[in-house]
């Protein structure tokens, strides 16, 4: 039977990010790698951690006690028990589309986003309105947009912030305008705050959790802490009757994470997290200074300068007459660099991430040079 003559209840497809990601391309042939979102891969022995004497037992059913801790003390009004981890934020993103939606239900998704958070509740097949965000408002939530869309059965809003590919950011007053409208919907607000702790000029919104139990937070090890390799992510909700579903979804899935991965990230989380951001945020701000430079007075790209996060937006100029599709070609295979292009997000072509967290200085320099030949050399 063909992929596309199969039949179940969720369908599932493969996107363009991931058949096309640096994985599936292969990182032995990319010199200058700026598309990932995420900052630099931690290594494991800077953890100084001896697993020889683990015990390869199932872990408790919602994570480790203690990390599950260190996560609720960084809010208020949050415990333990409301601390689910999951096997990424993926994971995360996952329990709760298929614990909350179904096909009759609505969803207000942002677009562009991360992957994840577009494809299940496509998958499962519920209806879904787009808040779309454009240029020309600077890639900012529009909130009247955002009234309007919801419906009756409108079950979930899902946001995500600092945003998954524009770096832009909500203040804490927008953030309390947007639980206060799904409060009085009696709809749930999904959160995907990933990046929350890299934001540039602000300190960091309250975990979004904390603030009503119509609200679901979701984060990851993955993307500001350097640690993708270690499935591990977690979602935060004050609901009890949400939590007990999400509890039971996981079960059912994959009963417990990983016990190495478990002791990895914990030990991380408890003893490494607060040094490590201090030195990433230095790397990325660094890093910052140097995609901010390039794009100042650029003759071919334009850009919303981010606010939070590891990742730009940028996209080609109009009045530049070029095949974008060749330049793509060209940057990856004659220059060996590699972005994130525009249809990744189901956007304009002009458009590409560039995610200047991840490589070194030297290479951000390097991938940039590449892009402005790539350019050079398909203009029309």
């Amino acid at each position: 039977m063909k992929q596309n003559e199969m039949k179940g209840h969720l369908s599932y497809r493969r996107t363009p990010i991931e058949v096309e990601s640096p994985e599936e391309f292969g990182y032995d042939k990319i010199k200058y790698n700026l598309s990932e979102s995420s900052v630099p891969d931690f290594i494991l022995g800077d953890l100084d951690i001896d697993l020889n004497n683990l015990q390869l037992s199932y872990t408790d059913h919602r994570g480790y006690p203690e990390l599950r801790q260190a996560i609720a003390e960084e809010g208020d009004n949050i415990t333990s028990d409301q601390v689910l981890i999951t096997t990424g934020a993926a994971g995360a993103l996952f329990i709760i589309a298929t614990s909350i939606l179904s096909r009759e239900d609505h969803i207000v998704l942002l677009h562009p986003n991360y992957v994840a958070n577009l494809e299940t509740p496509r998958a499962i097949g519920c209806q879904i309105d787009y808040l779309r965000l454009s240029k020309e408002n600077k890639f900012k939530l529009d909130f009247n947009q955002l009234e309007e869309a919801i419906k009756p059965n409108t079950r979930l809003i899902s946001l995500t912030y600092p945003q998954n590919p524009t770096g832009t950011v909500l203040t804490k007053t927008e953030l309390n305008e947007i639980v206060a409208l799904v409060e009085s919907k009696g709809s749930y607000l999904l959160l995907d705050e990933t990046y929350r702790d890299m934001t540039f000029n602000d300190p960091p919104l309250p975990i979004a959790a904390s603030l009503s139990e119509n609200v679901i937070s979701v984060s990851s090890f993955s993307k500001a802490y350097g640690l993708p390799g270690v499935r591990l992510g977690w979602l935060i909700s004050q609901n009890p009757v949400l939590l007990e579903t999400f509890l039971a979804a996981k079960e059912l899935i994959f009963i417990c994470n990983s016990i190495v991965d478990e002791v990895i990230g914990s030990r991380f989380y408890l003893d490494f997290k607060t040094d490590f951001l201090k030195d990433i945020n230095l790397h990325v701000s660094t890093n910052f200074k140097t995609l901010e430079k390039y794009m100042t007075n650029n003759r071919y790209l334009d850009w919303i300068e981010p606010d939070g996060g590891c990742i730009s937006f940028p996209w080609i100029k109009k009045d530049i007459g070029i095949s974008v599709r060749k330049f793509n070609k060209v940057l990856k295979e004659t220059y060996k660099t590699f972005i994130a292009p525009g249809h990744w997000f189901e956007v304009d072509e002009r458009f590409f991430r560039i995610g200047y967290g991840y490589p070194s200085e030297s290479e951000l320099e390097g991938g940039l040079q590449c892009i402005t030949a790539a350019i050079e050399d398909c203009i029309q």
